[in-house]
C-alpha cells in the first residue's frame, strides 16, 4: 500500500529531511547516502529552502526514525558511519518526474509550473512546462486506491500571473497561508500606507488652519 498522507501526514521536519535526501541523491551522488551530520546540514541550508529551518541532530534523527517506519527512508550498512537514503518513489508509488516535483515543493514551498521546471534543472530536465503540468495534473487526480491526491492547485492570488502548486504530503493546505503576500507587497506595507495617510491628513489640517489664519479661501487647502 503506497504512503497515504490522509491517514498519516508527514510533519514539516520529516518532509524537510525526506526532501533533502531526495535532493542530495540527485545533486551530489558521490556523497550519497548521507550521514546524520550531512542530513542536518542539508536541512538547514539558507538557500533553496522555504522556510529556512534550524534543526538539531536529535530532531533530524527522530524524523529519520519515523520515516524508516513508513518505509520512506532506509539505513545503509557497510560503513563505520550510519548513512541514510530515501525510498520515496517506491514508498509513495510515483514515477521519477512526479517525485522530483514533490521533492521541490517540499523544499521550496508553493511554486508555479514554470518555477518548478526551472528549479528542477539539477534534478531532472523537463522538456517544457506542459510536461510539468501533465505530471502535476496526474498527482492532483491520483485515485484514493493509490493514496489520494498529492498536490493541490492554489487559487491564483490577485496580481499574480499564474497559480502556484503545493504538496499535500503534510496534509491539507490552507491556501490563505500562502496568499497574504501574493501581490508581491513587502511585509508591513499596509502599516506604512496607513501611516502615510495619517501624515497627509495631518498636513491637510495644518494647511487648512493656515488658510483660515491668512484669510485665504478654503479651496486653497486642497490645491
Amino acid at each position: 500500500m503506497p504512503f497515504d498522507p490522509t491517514s498519516r501526514p508527514l510533519t514539516a521536519i520529516e518532509a524537510r529531511v525526506l526532501a533533502t535526501l531526495m535532493e542530495k541523491a540527485r545533486t551530489v551522488p558521490d556523497s550519497y547516502p548521507l550521514s546524520l551530520n550531512a542530513v542536518v546540514t542539508g536541512c538547514n541550508q539558507k538557500t533553496t529552502r522555504d522556510p529556512v529551518m534550524n534543526l538539531g541532530d536529535a530532531q533530524v534523527q527522530e524524523a529519520l526514525d519515523a520515516l524508516k517506519l513508513l518505509s520512506l527512508v532506509f539505513e545503509t550498512s557497510g560503513s563505520r558511519t550510519t548513512r541514510y537514503e530515501h525510498n520515496f518513489q517506491r514508498g509513495v508509488g510515483v514515477p521519477e518526474q512526479s517525485a522530483v516535483l514533490l521533492g521541490l515543493l517540499m523544499l521550496r514551498g508553493p511554486q508555479t509550473a514554470g518555477e518548478l521546471r526551472i528549479n528542477a534543472e539539477r534534478w531532472y530536465r523537463f522538456a517544457d512546462i506542459s510536461s510539468v503540468e501533465a505530471f502535476l495534473d496526474e498527482l492532483q487526480e491520483r485515485s484514493a486506491e493509490k493514496g489520494g491526491p498529492l498536490v493541490v492547485l492554489l487559487p491564483r492570488a490577485p496580481g499574480a500571473r499564474e497559480p502556484r502548486w503545493a504538496h499535500l504530503l503534510c496534509g491539507p493546505v490552507d491556501a490563505s497561508n500562502f496568499g497574504n503576500n501574493a501581490e508581491g507587497s513587502p511585509p508591513g506595507l499596509q502599516a506604512r500606507v496607513d501611516a502615510l495617510e495619517a501624515d497627509v491628513a495631518a498636513l491637510r489640517a495644518t494647511v487648512q488652519r493656515l488658510c483660515t489664519e491668512l484669510g485665504l479661501p478654503p479651496e486653497a487647502a486642497a490645491e
